[in-house]
């Protein structure tokens, strides 16, 4: 990862994303752009995925600051 992917915000990074998931869905991308973006796609949900990993640590050790016992965990929409 580039050193611009990685100052990405989570938000940006979700937006190109969601991009990449609606050219793909659309159907009409050819083969090799296809791979290309589903590369891009894969490397955007690992980098979406570190940052989410990173606040939950973060939020942790707040709550442990102020004396919470329970680990901080992020729930998945349904």
């Amino acid at each position: 990862m580039t050193n611009k992917e990685e100052e990405q915000t989570f938000e940006q990074a979700m937006q190109k994303l969601e991009g990449i998931v609606e050219k793909l869905e659309e159907g009409e991308v050819p083969l090799e752009k296809a791979i290309e973006y589903y590369k891009e796609g894969m490397k955007l949900s690992k980098h979406c995925n570190d940052k989410l990993k990173k606040v939950e640590h973060e939020m942790t050790e707040i709550m442990n600051e102020h004396n919470e016992v329970e680990p901080y965990t992020l729930e998945e929409e349904e």
